[in-house]
């Protein structure tokens, strides 16, 4: 096995379990422990992991975010059925509220020609992405670019939100679970996102299975505020029973 795929094997092994330790890693792999503690340096050197002693923990763990880029090639097939899966939930024309997220970009990249869209969102790529587009009145929410998730936060944000009614927001998400609702790692993006999903008629949250049964720092809304929760069908079938019993709506895609 290459450096490369045992490393990915390592950092997948981790998020599932939480932590991982370099003796049981060397023998799993039939390395030598300096060898595993060389993929931990690689991985915590990209972001991925924090080294401890005896071992890693994925940054997720400490509520940490990763690099939009970085963030966009996790369960890239998995986002990109579940913004096809959305598109049914946009109306036939009207206003629509798009959050910041790498699901939301998939599906902002999605948005049909042929009908005209009001849309407003605080996140500079999406906001990119559409400005030129003739079918697409755009109204980009402004504040302070926070740089983990280039989107605006703060009360500038949460006073533009607060001045529309659109009628589907499409929020994003770092965690949902029956008990805590939506949350993400920091507390300026749980505002912004607050604000969002009470500017909306319908909210419509896309999430792939890693986030679901999963809780963050911040607490964003409860399930009943969350009309359609959107993941894939890789979830676990007793979280996504317990979203569903709560009210939700939950479509595999």
């Amino acid at each position: 096995m290459y450096a490369p795929e045992r490393q990915q094997a390592i950092l997948g092994h981790a998020r599932s379990v939480g932590r991982v330790d370099v003796n049981m890693l060397a023998e799993q792999f039939d390395v030598t422990p300096e060898t595993i503690r060389r993929d931990l340096n690689e991985l915590e050197r990209r972001g991925l992991v924090r080294r401890v002693h005896g071992g890693a923990i994925p940054v997720e763990r400490f509520g940490l975010e990763l690099p939009v880029a970085q963030r966009t090639s996790r369960n890239a097939e998995h986002k990109e059925r579940i913004a096809k899966a959305a598109l049914d939930e946009l109306p036939d024309s009207g206003s629509i509220i798009i959050d910041a997220g790498t699901t939301t970009v998939r599906l902002a990249e999605m948005l049909p020609a042929d009908r005209q869209f009001t849309v407003v969102t605080h996140a500079l790529p999406i906001a990119a992405m559409l400005a030129e587009r003739p079918n697409i009145t755009l109204l980009l929410v402004g504040g302070q670019v926070r740089q983990g998730t280039l989107a605006a936060v703060g009360g500038w944000s949460q006073a533009g939100y607060r001045s529309v009614l659109a009628d589907v927001a499409f929020a994003g998400t770092n965690g949902i679970s029956r008990n805590r609702g939506l949350t993400t790692p920091d507390l300026a993006e749980a505002a912004v996102k607050q604000s969002l999903i009470a500017s909306a008629r319908r909210t419509i949250v896309l999430a792939d299975h890693s986030k679901v049964g999963h809780d963050e720092f911040a607490h964003v809304a409860d399930l009943s505020e969350v009309d359609t929760l959107i993941t894939d069908s890789e979830v676990d079938a007793n979280m996504a029973r317990e979203i569903h019993d709560a009210g939700v709506e939950v479509v595999q895609a």
